[in-house]
Formats: C-alpha cells, sequence, structure tokens
C-alpha cells in the first residue's frame, strides 16, 4: 500500500511543481538570467507557456513510479533497519533509523531516475527552433520530445550518457532524502497531541511541507552541479567529473553558484510536498479502514 499511496502522492505534485522546476533548471544551468522573475518574462516571451513544461510528460508518465519506489523503499528499509536491530518491526524507530533508511532510499532510487532526469534537463533547457543561417530557414531543435531524447542520447553517447551526472544525484539524494524524512517524522512527533498515534490532516500539510523545504535547502548545491553535468555535451565539453564541475563552478561565478534555485526549490518544494504526505497518509488511513 506505500507504493500506491506514493505514487498517487507524486503524481500530483508534478502539476503543482513543474513549471517552477523549468525555471530552476535554467537558472542553475545559464548565466544569462538575472534572477527568477527575469527567467520566466525571458522563457515566456520566447517561448510562450509552453516553454515551462517541456519534457513534462516524460515526468507525468515516471512520477508515480519514482513516488511509489521512494515510498515503498523507504518503508521497507525502515522495517528490516527495525527488525535488524531491536528484532521486530512493532516499535518506533529511532532518528538515526530514519536517516538511514533515508539515505538507502536515495542511493538506490538514483539507478531509476538518473535517465529520465537526464532527458528532462536537457528538455527543459533546450530552447525553441533557431534561425540557421547556414540552411536559411528554421532548422528543428535536437530533441523532439522526451522519448527523442533519450533515444538520441544513448545513440550519441552510449549508454552512459543517460547516467551523466549521476554522482551528483547520488550525492543529492542520499542527505536530502534522510533530511526529508528525518523533517516529517520529527515534526509530526512534536505537533502530535500526546497520546494520540497519529498525525492530523494540518500537521501532515505542515511537517510534509516543511519537510520538502529542508530537503531542498540541503539538495540544492549537488542538484545545481547535476544539471550542469547533464546539460555538459550542449556544445563543447567543459566538465570532466563531479569535482571538476564544482571548481570550476565556484571559480567562474563563486560559492554562490552552488546555491543558484536555492529559493525557487524552498518556494516550489512546500505546496508540492503537501501534496505529497497529505495524500500519502490519506491513502494510508483509507486502506487500514478497508482492510479492518
Amino acid at each position: 500500500m506505500d507504493f500506491i499511496a506514493g505514487a498517487i502522492g507524486g503524481g500530483l505534485s508534478v502539476a503543482v511543481g513543474y513549471p517552477l522546476d523549468t525555471v530552476k533548471v535554467r537558472i542553475q544551468t545559464e548565466r544569462s538570467y538575472n534572477g527568477i522573475w527575469h527567467c520566466i518574462r525571458e522563457t515566456y516571451k520566447a517561448e510562450k507557456a509552453w516553454g515551462f513544461y517541456k519534457g513534462m510528460s516524460l515526468s507525468v508518465s515516471t512520477v508515480s513510479l519514482v513516488s511509489s519506489f521512494s515510498f515503498g523503499a523507504y518503508r521497507n528499509f525502515l522495517y528490516n533497519i527495525c527488525r535488524l536491530r531491536y528484532g521486530t518491526s512493532d516499535v518506533k524507530p529511532s532518528k538515526v533509523d530514519i536517516s538511514v533508511a533515508g539515505c538507502a532510499t536515495g542511493a538506490v532510487r538514483v539507478v531509476l531516475i538518473s535517465p529520465t532526469e537526464t532527458a528532462k534537463v536537457r528538455m527543459q533547457t533546450q530552447k525553441q527552433s533557431h534561425y540557421s543561417v547556414t540552411a536559411s530557414h528554421l532548422s528543428k531543435p535536437k530533441y523532439q520530445g522526451p522519448v527523442h531524447c533519450l533515444r538520441m542520447i544513448a545513440k550519441e553517447e552510449g549508454f552512459g550518457g543517460l547516467y551523466k551526472g549521476c554522482s551528483a544525484l547520488l550525492c543529492r539524494d542520499c542527505h536530502s532524502f534522510a533530511t526529508y524524512f528525518l523533517t516529517y517524522n520529527i515534526l509530526c512527533d512534536w505537533f502530535t497531541p500526546a497520546g494520540k498515534n497519529k498525525p492530523d490532516i494540518l500537521t501532515v500539510l505542515i511537517s510534509g511541507g516543511s519537510a520538502g523545504v529542508f530537503g531542498w535547502a540541503v539538495a540544492t548545491p549537488m542538484d545545481v552541479i547535476k544539471s550542469r553535468m547533464q546539460v555538459d555535451n550542449l556544445g563543447q565539453r567543459k566538465y570532466r567529473g563531479l569535482i571538476h564541475c564544482i571548481r570550476v563552478s565556484v571559480k567562474e561565478e563563486g560559492i554562490r553558484v552552488l546555491f543558484k534555485g536555492l529559493g525557487l526549490n524552498c518556494i516550489r518544494a512546500f505546496p508540492v510536498n503537501m501534496v505529497v504526505f497529505v495524500t500519502y497518509e490519506g491513502v494510508m488511513r483509507l486502506a487500514e479502514r478497508l482492510m479492518k
């Protein structure tokens, strides 16, 4: 049931946060934007509303699977950690248990999401058809859609191209998912009155939104590096790896480059994760009632 609840929550979250995710990716990978509003204005001016939804079909078709896998994996990791440490899963997990389960979830999901993340970022940063001087006509964008993008990456860069930036993605998701689930559990414990077994809806909304904010706050530096490594084929290759990308980015733009999109990530994370957790808890409680 954890898998089903996670799938529904993840699916609803895309509709809430995708346009802001596109703005975030463009700010992180391009130096031509002066800020969030400048990026929004320029994107709309050049590409209209469609520019904010590039690559969304792939996210819509995979987000339920990814979210289902994430919540299901987390619950299974936590279940097995408790069984190994305490001999039973019917105990309240410690903060360390929750953090380890979250970290493990972030690590294993990299294998699943890296190709779709690469295609999403490539689609989001690809501009509309442009005028070719040599051909004297509008040339088509390189990637005609998310599936075509995946095929082109595999054809031109090999299987490894689909996992470009996975080292940064691994660093991002391990500690961000540990923070994400730990924050949610701590806040639910704080706001749930003594004697109650489950948090109320308001507590879930606040805790879920806050968990998203804290999770993205620690994830943003590696998210910037991940996005830059994933778009590195668009022109001459610039980065040789994770450390080289960090060094070059900081040298050229200062330490602040690692926090590009931080505000936008946090703004987007609160409503998105409110939806994710309230849906997750709602589905889990409905299932419990139906099984009684």
